[in-house]
């Protein structure tokens, strides 16, 4: 059996045949199926008997009896798990935590059971099956992926915690695995710089056929790596090295690090006729950029919702401008959601057989007591705050993320992830959400034909108007800056009614402009990586609330007050 047919037989295990096809047909049957399930499996724990798991029988029920709560609510759970206390949120006791960024300080660390972990591996199986039914050759080659280590570190109690992206990886099919063009062994890399040098030097060594990591701004990066250490990476794909020195290592663990670099060393070899195609290329173009390495490529597979969706924008250019894109799902550290099941859209039909979903209309979120709805009761066209309840142990749980419906697949929602909740500034009340931000400037730059580098938005309140901080890409025209300016206020009147309202009547004025220096995105990304944002999961802040020290040096210069020119 090839290579090919032997990973459609391992993904056909469940398809669009099986349960999710079921569940499709019959939505609130199959939600309460599974939620009663799941209450009795988990009667007896902590949290079962505190909220009468054991004579639930109805979502209504359940709704009545366990209060809608964010990860806060769950915290002291977790922290007895970690203690050593067993049969808290789940039956079947945690084997390791996933984390992401809390509302607090401290980061969540999300309990992973093998019930979760089984569901999130069906759920990969099925986004591989469709889309190699759709694109045929999509194992042809290597796949090349991205992610965070499955294991980060341990807990005070001994268990381990790490990323749900390398979670992930670890679920798919041995025999897909055994194509990725970047060994696990480089997501262990400590250093980031050389963690990034080493994933494009890898793959671009190899015809990759499949790209899937979840962050487009990870594949933008690895392209910026590739383009601007052209000469090093060639060097290391023509010679059969890694390409990277370990004697700059000092941090902890560096003598471990080294061996690291010593073992990927080992297991290259020397690709001189591969070299000089990229080379040549290179030279031709005058940038070595990832496309020309990869003829074959034939899916990209990344989040194309929200701000991530600008993001994506251009990777085509740098990836081949034939080149599909398919979300890979809402899936967060908490759940997957959401199976997309065609390319160009953030859309995804709810996975109506791993998880239990309630939702509250945006408009109702702030009510005391706000009406819920089940996945079988949403409209098409409306939005709609989430309410997650797994086999890992949330319950009703507000993961903050809001999701438009955008039509329905049988008797199932398909959903796409519109925004955070919570990202949102306001300095009169015109509330402006980031999607909005992001659409205003997308039109903007488009309208002006100046591309930026990257942007943020800051509220000066006793101004009453809104900072924005810009990087200009090297070569551009600096003329059309104040254009730019006056595009973006007039963009953001158009996407929220209130904001042109009160720029109208003078309560809110024209945007302030901060061309900052070359690199500054760049070196925010360090430091924010460096106070303990993890890499694979890091989303640019397009809004912050006030100004930094730190930022204000980033400065290059300011535009005068008007320059931006009036409504």
């Amino acid at each position: 059996m090839g290579a090919l047919a032997e990973i459609i037989v391992q993904i056909r295990g469940i398809t669009a045949a099986a349960p999710l096809s079921r569940a499709t047909k019959a939505a609130e049957r199959a939600q309460t199926r599974f939620l009663r399930a799941l209450l009795r499996r988990n009667a007896e724990t902590v949290f079962g008997k505190e909220h009468g798991f054991g004579s639930i029988t109805t979502p209504q029920e359940y709704a009545r009896a366990v209060p809608i709560r964010d990860y806060e609510g769950f915290r002291p759970y977790v922290e007895r798990i970690c203690q050593g206390g067993s049969a808290l949120l789940t039956r079947d006791h945690p084997f390791m935590f996933t984390t992401t960024s809390g509302t607090t300080a401290e980061p969540k660390l999300l309990p992973v059971t093998q019930h979760w972990k089984a569901d999130t591996a069906s759920l990969m199986r099925i986004w591989l099956y469709w889309a190699s039914r759709d694109h045929p050759g999509l194992f042809d080659g290597g796949v090349m992926s991205v992610v965070s280590p499955a294991v980060e570190g341990y807990t005070e109690g001994g268990q381990p915690f790490g990323s749900v992206s390398g979670l992930t990886y670890q679920c798919l099919p041995s025999v897909v695995r055994r194509t990725y063009a970047i060994p696990y062994e480089v997501m262990t890399i400590q250093d980031y710089e050389d963690r990034y040098f080493a994933s494009i030097r890898l793959a671009v060594g190899r015809d990759v056929s499949l790209i899937a990591t979840p962050n487009p701004s990870t594949l933008l990066r690895l392209a910026h790596v590739l383009e601007k250490r052209a000469e090093e990476i060639l060097r290391a794909v023509r010679d059969g090295r890694l390409g990277l020195d370990p004697a700059h290592l000092t941090a902890d663990g560096a003598d471990e690090q080294r061996l690291l670099y010593q073992r990927l060393d080992a297991q290259i070899s020397p690709d001189p006729e591969r070299a000089k195609l990229l080379e040549n290329r290179a030279a031709r173009d005058g940038r070595l950029l990832p496309r020309y390495g990869w003829p074959n490529l034939r899916l990209i597979g990344c989040w194309l919702g929200g701000s991530c969706g600008v993001q994506a924008g251009p990777l085509r250019e740098l990836y081949g401008p034939d080149i599909p894109l398919r979300d890979l799902g809402l899936r967060a550290s908490e759940a997957t959601v959401t199976i997309p099941f065609s390319d160009e859209t953030a859309a995804g039909v709810l996975a109506l057989h791993t998880g239990f979903y309630e939702f509250v209309d945006v408009s109702s979120m702030d009510a005391e007591a706000p009406p819920v709805l089940l996945a079988h009761e949403l409209e098409e066209g409306r939005s709609y705050y989430l309410l997650l309840t797994t086999s890992a142990g949330l319950y009703r749980y507000n993961i903050n993320d809001i999701v438009e419906v955008s039509g329905f697949l049988e008797r199932a929602p398909v959903l796409k992830f519109v925004r955070k909740g919570r990202d949102m500034v306001s300095i009169t009340g015109e509330k402006l959400h980031v999607s909005q931000i992001l659409h205003a400037m997308e039109s903007a730059q488009r309208i002006v034909s100046l591309r930026l580098v990257q942007f943020r938005i800051i509220p000066d309140v006793a101004a009453s108007r809104y900072d924005l901080l810009l990087e200009l890409p090297s070569g551009a025209d600096r003329h059309l800056v104040n254009e730019l300016g006056a595009c973006f206020d007039r963009q953001l009147g158009k996407a929220n009614i209130e904001y042109g309202q009160k720029r109208a009547s003078g309560r809110l004025g024209s945007v302030r402009l901060h061309v900052m220096k070359d690199g500054w995105s760049e070196r925010r990304w360090r430091a924010d990586i460096a106070r303990g944002k993890r890499d694979s999961q890091y989303k640019w802040p397009y809004i912050q609330l006030e100004w930094d020290e730190e930022q204000r040096q980033e400065i290059g210069h300011s535009l005068s007050e008007g320059n931006t020119g009036t409504r």
